[in-house]
């Protein structure tokens, strides 16, 4: 595409109205995957950390399933890709967000996840071996340089994170980040629902073998049991296909808005549901991982 060509599509990407149906779909979509990390900490209080991404994936597929853009096949040729697709970008982060809650409160959680436009930039860089703009550099400097002070504003006694806890947080936004762009080309072939689905049934079926025997470790609760249905049905089933129509009515620029008031919602649904505390650098360092994603939105 040329310069000119850019310019038009980016033109084209904001031009367009943005009213009271955008704004509603943008608070949705920021506010179920903001309160996720609640849902996470409400479960884990009752129930084994691998009971929760069996549990989260089970109510996901079978949310997406309702949807008829979701429920093709696949061909045989992608089926591989698409289960490796699943066990990185689902199996490996939804074990990882709950074992990282132990020792993570569910606001920092929120403000490390923040940081996932940033990590996409890096990976991108290094799968397609091409140097980000002088910009998209700067963005993904401000935005290493809040998760330093998220970190260190939240590691130690009574700060609410642990080191390991913020590294497993860490490694699931980089398994968000690469799988994101792998993905990309079986989504543009076989459509974003469908590829979603099929990921969410293959990350399930990797996640049975120890889901099943963490049940004998659990105790039942409904505040569990409704944690987890809001978390699978909302989190990783509606919200995927509200945020996909969203893409489609406000163009990429504006679609991911809700994406970066999403830490905003986990901090402020810690502080009133789990009575929860966040440092002052905690708060600064996530005003900076912001302000780095939204630079990262931005069109060359």
């Amino acid at each position: 595409m040329t310069t000119s060509g850019s310019a038009a599509s980016s033109a084209a990407d904001t031009s367009g109205r943005f009213g009271p149906v955008e704004w509603g779909m943008t608070s949705a979509v920021a506010i179920t995957w903001g309160a996720s990390f609640l849902f996470i900490a409400i479960a884990i209080d009752h129930v084994s950390v691998a009971v929760v991404p069996m549990a989260r994936l089970a109510f996901g597929a079978a949310a997406l399933a309702l949807f008829p853009a979701a429920r093709k096949r696949i061909p045989r040729a992608d089926i591989g890709r698409v289960a490796l697709l699943g066990f990185i970008a689902m199996t490996i982060p939804f074990h990882l967000y709950p074992i990282a809650e132990r020792t993570v409160s569910s606001s920092v959680a929120g403000m490390v996840n923040g940081s996932i436009p940033v990590t996409t930039v890096v990976a991108a860089a290094i799968l397609t071996r091409t140097m980000p703009s002088r910009r998209r550099i700067t963005a993904v400097l401000i935005g290493f340089l809040g998760i330093a002070l998220i970190s260190f504003g939240s590691v130690g006694d009574d700060k609410g994170a642990s080191v390991h806890g913020v590294m497993f947080l860490l490694v699931a936004t980089c398994c968000y980040a690469f799988t994101s762009i792998l993905s990309r080309e079986l989504q543009m072939r076989h459509g974003t629902l469908t590829v979603l689905l099929w990921q969410e049934l293959f990350a399930l079926a990797f996640s049975l073998p120890f889901g099943i025997p963490a049940l004998a470790a659990s105790e039942f609760d409904w505040s569990a049991v409704a944690a987890l249905a809001a978390l699978g049905a909302l989190g990783t089933g509606f919200a995927y296909v509200m945020f996909g129509n969203l893409m489609v009515r406000a163009g990429a620029v504006r679609g991911v808005i809700g994406v970066f008031f999403t830490p905003i919602v986990a901090v402020i649904l810690g502080l009133v549901f789990r009575d929860e505390s966040v440092t002052l650098v905690a708060v600064v360092g996530m005003c900076v991982v912001i302000s780095g994603a939204w630079l990262t939105s931005i069109p060359d």
